[in-house]
């Protein structure tokens, strides 16, 4: 019998599928490789395989909530459906010439990514609105039924319609919408109006054309995926986490696939927002690190900060502007190509770089023995210790330490004249520096002092990079909850039901109008509370209310929050207090005489977040455990040489157990790496708290 209680996370990653099966308060999880030509396969083998550690049939279980990171790796390696473009007339290009901003001041050979769609796949239709939605030139029906017979005639899969202003009157991306389904009913659309109805056009019709080219590849995905399930006697619902850290159906997800460039990423924010309200912790650093990609980001007061654009397939390294913007609701993180799959190669200056190429799950490190002749972080933690040989996922993957040692040797080695230690020593070191490098940069960004943080690590690969990770900023305390290997799938059924409804309404300060902004937010209000409403027919609805705003003349705005009251019943007054308020800690102080604008207006419905027990911490450490006698050399990077460290069991812990570094702490779905300069209690909560000696 189906049970509502009985509910699946799955999180495809880029190297294994994590799958978490939580039933009457007890978890069940496994990781198995990433099925790259049907990833539907691996949901369905560990499935399986957790169902039979439950005891119980796919049959009864009552909900799945699934994330992955297919919309992302479509859009950066370019699988994407034969996908067209129409805009206005006299705006074709505004994907390619992007917009005036150099994130390299002086270099005069940037190289940026190529737009998704070559200029022959975009079309234009004579129209136009103006910027406040007045029809400038009218749309003729005729010359819209022209460019679709162009389209027909082509071959098309998916169109993507962005026109000027169109986020403040649709008529016209409607009205083509309409020519498509009448004259080719089985082509994809995607409207600017609805994917991204904010204002700045290169941002909407980057948007717009990305959920196009993804839409037919996604679609077909979940479709099959519904059908594999059914197939299993699984009837249950199917949700999906989006970027912005919240859950919505299937259809929603089908229909806006744009939404998920960051769902695996976003539901490990969640895990760590959960993890920090369980422990009373306000300033949170979440690191999660998976077999492809490491994420940062920034927690505090239990919430992930957000942002409103994202970029994906950068071509330099923490530079902003260097991607691909896609303007949706999203947790704002810096994401590094640094996982445990990443591949390290020698450049022509000498150095060792890691990433962002990785070995994936197909072939996988050299270790994996699946054809991988190249290093991969991975082999460099097996040769220094880090990883047991015997049991990586949990036993079901044997590890050859001398293929990791051959293509340390033949790619690093003999190139840069070192021995196999030193040159897995020197790619942890450079894997490591990059992540830490991230978290600076992402921190000054923010304006935030990381010493004052706690890290919370989670992700296959992340327990054992952060306690060096910690030395490195300067951060005292880490914690690795439960089930830290596959914190993402268990994020997933933390996350609230939600969805964000924006809008680009341009108004100033000195021209406000309350009744236009009372209706403009209610509006969004109900389009927000609809979208939750069809994945949750009963719970309570929350609104959060956030505009952006910025002085008049300055180019980007910043998120200002309102209350229901603030944004029900507007007044100038209020909305200029609270943005001083804002401007004043990100910049030091406000600007005296300067007119005030807003351009985007956001509503966010949720379903209210799940009730979190507080952790009673064990302060005064109990027995100091001494491993039981088993024992591993450990390469510790600070003192550049091997040690020997006590190995202990997770689960054999009990609560105020004590292990002082170098030590190693295993469980089936990662390892945790204890530094000689930290020491590690468990906590009631099954939580290791690592913090520094002294």
């Amino acid at each position: 019998m189906k049970s509502q209680a009985i509910r699946l996370g799955v999180d495809i990653g880029g190297t294994f599928t994590d799958v978490v099966l939580e039933m009457d308060g007890a978890s069940f999880s496994t990781k198995v490789l990433t099925t790259y030509s049907a990833p539907e396969d691996a949901i369905i083998d560990g499935m399986h395989g957790v169902c039979a550690d439950a005891g119980i049939a796919p049959a009864q279980i009552g909900q799945i909530i699934h994330g992955t990171t297919l919309a992302t790796n479509a859009l950066i390696e370019r699988r994407g459906a034969k996908t067209a473009l129409i805009t206005t007339q006299g705006f074709r290009d505004v994907i390619e010439m992007r917009t005036e901003s150099r994130f390299e001041q002086y270099d005069l050979n940037l190289n940026l990514p190529e737009p998704l769609l070559p200029r022959q796949m975009r079309y234009t239709v004579a129209e136009r609105m103006d910027a406040k939605g007045n029809v400038l030139i009218p749309l003729d029906r005729a010359e819209v039924e022209a460019v679709v017979d162009q389209i027909a005639t082509a071959g098309y899969t998916s169109v993507a319609i962005g026109l000027i202003h169109a986020y403040l009157n649709d008529a016209h991306e409607v009205m083509i919408r309409d020519v498509l389904a009448e004259k080719l009913p089985d082509v994809m659309v995607s409207l600017s109006s609805e994917v991204s109805p904010q204002m700045r056009e290169y941002e909407r019709f980057n948007t717009v054309v990305a959920n196009a080219y993804i839409k037919p590849l996604m679609k077909s995905y979940l479709g099959r995926l519904e059908g594999r399930l059914r197939d299993e006697g699984v009837t249950c619902n199917i949700f999906l986490m989006h970027s912005g850290g919240g859950i919505i159906s299937i259809e929603s997800a089908a229909e806006f696939p744009v939404r998920l460039v960051e769902s695996g990423p976003a539901g490990g924010a969640v895990f760590a927002a959960n993890v920090a309200a369980r422990y009373g912790l306000d300033k949170v650093l979440s690191f999660d690190m998976g077999g492809t990609t490491a994420k940062i980001c920034l927690i505090k007061n239990q919430t992930p900060k957000t942002s409103r654009v994202f970029e994906v397939a950068r071509t330099y390294r923490f530079k902003k502007g260097s991607g691909m913007p896609i303007s949706i609701p999203v947790i704002d993180m810096v994401e590094i190509g640094a996982g445990g799959g990443s591949l390290a190669h020698v450049d022509t200056m000498r150095q060792i770089r890691v990433g962002p190429e990785s070995a994936g799950s197909e072939p996988g490190p050299a270790c994996y023995g699946r054809g991988g002749d190249k290093p991969a972080v991975t082999d460099a933690d097996l040769v220094l210790g880090k990883l047991d040989p015997t049991n990586f996922a949990g036993g079901s993957i044997t590890l050859d330490k001398s293929n990791s040692e051959t293509a340390l040797a033949t790619v690093l080695g003999d190139p840069l004249e070192m021995d196999v230690a030193t040159s897995a020593f020197g790619l942890a070191e450079v894997v490591d520096e990059n992540m830490a490098n991230a978290a600076r940069v992402h921190a000054v960004e923010n304006g935030e002092d990381l010493s004052e943080y706690t890290m919370i690590a989670f992700g296959g690969a992340a327990p054992l990079h952060a306690g060096r990770l910690c030395e490195k900023l300067g951060v005292d305390r880490l914690l690795v909850p439960p089930g830290a290997g596959v914190g993402s799938a268990i994020g997933f059924l933390r996350a609230p039901f939600s969805f964000e409804a924006n809008r680009s309404v341009y108004m100033k300060l000195s021209d406000f109008d309350a009744d236009k902004i009372r209706t403009l937010l209610d509006d969004l209000q109900q389009e927000a509370t609809g979208f939750v409403r069809s994945c949750d027919a009963d719970s309570p609805i929350l609104s959060e209310f956030k505009v952006y705003m910025r002085y008049t003349g300055q180019g980007w705005e910043i998120p200002i929050g309102l209350t229901e009251d603030q944004a029900m019943q507007p007044d100038a007054a209020t909305f200029q207090a609270r943005f001083e308020e804002d401007y004043t800690k990100l910049f030091g102080r406000p600007v005296a005489g300067m007119d005030i604008e807003i351009t985007v207006w956001a509503v966010n419905a949720t379903t209210p977040p799940e009730k979190v027990e507080t952790v009673t911490q064990v302060e005064v450490p109990g027995q100091a455990r001494d491993g039981s006698g088993l024992v591993r050399d450990l390469f510790d990077p600070a003192e550049a040489s091997y040690v020997t460290a006590t190995v202990h069991q997770r689960d054999q812990m009990q609560t105020g157990d004590q292990v002082s570094g170098p030590g190693i702490i295993t469980e089936d779905e990662t390892t945790i790496i204890v530094p000689s300069s930290r020491k590690a209690m468990r906590q009631p909560d099954g939580c290791i708290d690592v913090k520094a000696k002294g």
